[in-house]
């Protein structure tokens, strides 16, 4: 697999993704905003109001990180998070927006910070440091913007630096049980888990890692078992509630 980015490569990577999201919230329309997103059973103000609270809660892990008391990413933990956010998507959406971009400013603001406590311990996950908040928030800023609208900002807009990221952090998706091979078109392949079932899955890296993070591919990947008439794989639900490899 790729190496890690240098610490200010994937602060950079970052920052152009939250301009980037910074200008598709600018242009996306208020009526929108009652409307289903590309995330199932999300509208897209309840979208909006997530980038939000992300931004607000990853602002807070950046300024208290190394202390020695931590808050935790969100006030009230998951069922908090859930309940601020529904509030949140109840505003205007002019208001909305407004909130929304002044909280992805205020990230960007604060990532450059993020380089000098690099190891420093955050109340992201249990065991998390800077380091991985900022994957964390690479992941949300590039994932959501796809969720907002697959059409504007497709995976096939994705960095191949993410995509290779998401190979990573997303081998907690694959079963115990499970191994796969992905071949990404002109580039070595990659095995995920060490279970018994085997699968080649095929396609561009950008294909292979929406099919991961169960978003929808802009081509499609082709699916081959080591077993003559084996269903295709069955990820695990997204690894929420863990630690997820830079």
């Amino acid at each position: 697999m790729a190496q890690l980015l240098a610490p200010a490569d994937l602060i950079a990577q970052v920052t152009t993704a939250l301009d980037e999201l910074s200008d598709q919230l600018r242009e996306l329309a208020l009526a929108d905003y009652s409307k289903p997103s590309s995330l199932p059973g999300w509208n897209t103000a309840q979208l909006v109001a997530h980038l939000a609270s992300f931004a607000k809660a990853a602002v807070r892990q950046f300024d208290s990180a190394g202390q020695q008391e931590l808050p935790p990413m969100y006030d009230g933990g998951a069922e908090g998070r859930i309940e601020a956010i529904n509030m949140t998507a109840l505003m205007r959406p002019e208001s909305l927006q407004a909130l929304a971009l002044d909280a992805l400013s205020q990230l960007r603001l604060t990532l450059p910070s993020a380089q000098q406590k690099w190891d420093a311990a955050v109340g992201y996950r249990p065991g998390a440091q800077v380091a991985d908040l900022v994957y964390a928030t690479w992941r949300e800023m590039l994932i959501h913007a796809t969720d907002l609208d697959h059409m504007v900002r497709p995976a096939a807009s994705w960095p191949a630096e993410f995509c290779a990221h998401l190979f990573r952090a997303l081998e907690a998706r694959v079963p115990q049980s499970m191994r796969l091979v992905l071949q990404p078109h002109g580039k070595p392949r990659i095995v995920l888990g060490e279970g018994e079932k085997s699968w080649v899955l095929s396609g561009t890296d950008f294909d292979l890692a929406a099919w991961l993070a169960g978003r929808e591919m802009p081509g499609s990947i082709r699916v081959t078992a080591a077993a003559d008439g084996a269903a295709d794989p069955e990820l695990l639900p997204w690894p929420s509630d863990r630690l997820m490899q830079r």
